[in-house]
């Protein structure tokens, strides 16, 4: 028996999981990353878009528990069969969410769970995570958007399912404040608090690490150069590896206190040492129009 290969073959895409966790705007992502989108297609009804082009088309399939036939070990036998038939290139995407962050969610837009009508939302949630279990067990990626932004997701659905991963891998180096939460999406995060805080001279306190004093400050530190140092020659050495192995997108996040000076300095340094070793990243810096607080900075050091 002759294979078919990816390329011919329909891409499928099942996107399913909790509702409030982020079904509909992966949806809407995939939808301008080229792919044709459908969401609660009725289950009986698949069987009549699958299988029926040949030419490489991508379509993605959203359901969820309102979705009219909605049984997972229906769902998950007919998935096998496709496999074993070759047909088609199939994948199933389960997007999750803490039960805490889902009633928030439902809790701020007034909305009534499908499964808790007239209910508290916590059941709905409860007996919705029991119903999807077997669905989720069985998905090839889990994505947990539990601390994310709707960029955060949009960003990680398009890293996973683009169409056509950009020739050169795209670097990204970002700072943050740990006291305003860690990126989520970040594959690399560097703790830069162990240095001497700018915030706690009144000379530096307003400026950040884009200006020059606050960075002479931090290169006054002892041990700044040292572990510099060590973090530029880890990067230089993964990067290339991560491109080996087909990775279209690297996020390298520092992170200080309040994201405004240790952070900011390190992350346009090592953007400029990844420059000179033949990357071209963006840089990018979260907290830095925050507001400089001591509550957020913590107490200075004698």
């Amino acid at each position: 028996m002759v294979s078919k290969t990816t390329n011919t073959r329909q891409r499928i895409l099942l996107v399913t999981g909790m509702l409030g966790a982020g079904k509909t705007t992966a949806l809407r992502e995939l939808e301008d990353l080229g792919w044709e989108a459908i969401d609660n297609f009725p289950i009986r009804l698949l069987k009549r878009l699958v299988g029926r082009e040949k030419d490489g088309y991508s379509l993605a399939i959203g359901f969820d528990c309102r979705t009219r036939g909605f049984v997972p070990a229906k769902i998950i036998e007919q998935v096998k069969a496709w496999v074993e038939d070759g047909d088609v290139a199939i994948t199933t995407l389960f997007l999750d969410s803490s039960g805490h962050e889902l009633e928030r969610r439902f809790n701020e837009t007034r909305r009534r769970h499908f499964l808790a009508q007239d209910f508290p939302v916590a059941s709905g949630i409860a007996a919705e995570r029991e119903l999807l279990a077997p669905l989720r067990r069985w998905a090839d990626v889990l994505i947990d958007t539990s601390d994310f932004t709707t960029n955060d997701l949009k960003q990680t659905i398009r890293e996973q399912f683009s169409r056509t991963a950009p020739q050169d891998m795209t670097v990204t180096v970002s700072s943050f404040g740990f006291a305003r939460g860690k990126p989520p999406t970040a594959d690399l995060v560097f703790d830069m608090r162990f240095l001497d805080n700018p915030h706690w001279q009144k000379d530096l306190r307003e400026q950040t690490g884009l200006d020059a004093p606050v960075g002479e400050f931090i290169e006054k530190s002892a041990i700044f150069a040292s572990t510099f140092d060590k973090i530029s020659a880890l990067l230089l050495e993964l990067l290339p590896r991560y491109a080996d192995q087909g990775k279209a997108y690297v996020n390298i996040a520092f992170g200080c206190t309040g994201g405004r000076h240790r952070s900011v300095y390190t992350a346009e340094k090592m953007a400029q040492v990844l420059r000179d070793g033949g990357f071209s990243p963006t840089v990018l810096h979260r907290n830095l129009g925050s507001r400089a607080a001591e509550l957020v900075e913590g107490t200075e050091l004698k």
